[in-house]
């Protein structure tokens, strides 16, 4: 019986692991379609590059965890402006507030134009903030290691997309993401507050323990530790990425 029930953990724990790879879907394209940057619309030359952004929720997949609260979403966004900010070729000084912006399927590249020439910025960086949730039960254990509880335990998976886009064009400059999944352990039973509800960064960091300031909130500060690890690699990868096309271009460019 111990070997099976260490079989069936090992499976969850890879069957959970390839969930992670996959959710959730990129939503990307149905801002700024499936396009990818033009070979012949070389990045700007200009250092540092100004842009506005306007950062999105998605919630519309069928498993989607609900948008993170005002407070926490500006937190959000403020984790990724200092980000790129850190010696990256882009400065966010202009945002642009996502009411009032809804676009539709047809006609993309006209409504980024005239969002961009609305706000007087000639590129716009697009961010798409998603998340998937399950929960089911598991075992917590007092002290971590000895008497057993029954619990359960929510997975959140984030992810952070953004698109550059030029507001003359409005064509896709350079595409990033960035993904990170947490968990959040809860006894089914109250009273052990000391050591439940707590947080867990996976799989990366899995023995850093991050406490919730309340019970009920638990939920909300499980999403915003997912989706500020999803923004902090979506800086990091958009920064590899913007290297990645300079080299590509630097590569084709003819010699002198």
């Amino acid at each position: 019986m111990e070997v099976r029930g260490w079989c069936m953990q090992v499976a969850a724990a890879l069957l959970v692991t390839a969930c992670a790879a996959q959710s959730p879907a990129s939503r990307l394209d149905q801002y700024v379609g499936s396009v990818p940057p033009a070979a012949d619309q070389p990045l700007p030359a200009e250092r540092p590059l100004h842009a506005a952004m306007i950062v999105l929720s998605d919630t519309t997949a069928p498993d989607a965890a609900p948008s993170l609260p005002d407070e926490a979403r500006l937190k959000v966004i403020e984790e990724l402006r200092e980000e790129l900010s850190r010696g990256y070729p882009v400065i966010i000084d202009k945002f642009i507030p996502a009411t009032g912006n809804a676009l539709d399927d047809d006609g993309r590249e006209r409504q980024w134009i005239d969002l961009a020439g609305r706000y007087g910025t000639d590129y716009v960086l697009v961010v798409i903030l998603s998340s998937t949730e399950q929960e089911y039960p598991t075992s917590v254990f007092l002290g971590w290691t000895t008497h057993r509880q029954p619990g359960f335990r929510r997975d959140n998976w984030s992810l952070a997309e953004a698109a550059l886009l030029d507001g003359r064009t409005g064509g896709v400059l350079l595409r990033a993401e960035g993904r990170a999944w947490a968990t959040l352990d809860s006894p089914t039973a109250p009273g052990i507050s000391q050591w439940y509800p707590v947080i867990y960064l996976r799989p990366q960091d899995p023995e850093r323990r991050i406490w919730p300031p309340t019970y009920e909130g638990a939920p909300i500060t499980l999403r915003l530790v997912a989706m500020k690890q999803a923004v902090q690699r979506l800086a990091s990868n958009f920064q590899r990425a913007w290297i990645a096309q300079r080299d590509r271009e630097l590569a084709a460019a003819p010699l002198r």
